[in-house]
């Protein structure tokens, strides 16, 4: 296992990922450990896609990653990744600040 401080991280973030490929990076916080970096393709936890199906969902969710770009990352097919989603609640659809008014103009446009 190797360790680093914060401000060792923020300074050469390549060399923690270059580390986590041989072995966990725990990350301290002063004297406190206070994250742990694992490479997913090597972290010896048990195989990847175990993973990737999690933190796609994540980041879908969160608005990060469109649901092309999660579902690539997850290294599921669109399909599954829509059924997996489908199966933690999270919904396809996202309704924001616009939506409103988007079903007004389409109710418009359909009416016509």
């Amino acid at each position: 296992m190797f360790a680093t401080n914060v401000r060792n991280l923020k300074k050469n973030p390549s060399l923690a990922l270059r580390q986590a490929e041989q072995a966990p990076v725990l990350v301290l916080k002063g004297d406190e450990p206070n994250a742990l970096i694992i490479h997913l393709d090597k972290s010896g936890m048990g195989n990847e896609q175990v993973f990737r199906p999690a933190i796609a969902a994540t980041l879908y969710k969160d608005k990060t990653l469109s649901l092309g770009a999660a579902a690539r990352l997850s290294g599921l097919s669109l399909t599954q990744f829509v059924d997996h989603l489908s199966g933690l609640g999270i919904d396809l659809v996202q309704m924001d600040e616009t939506t409103e008014q988007e079903i007004r103009d389409i109710g418009a446009w359909l009416a016509s």
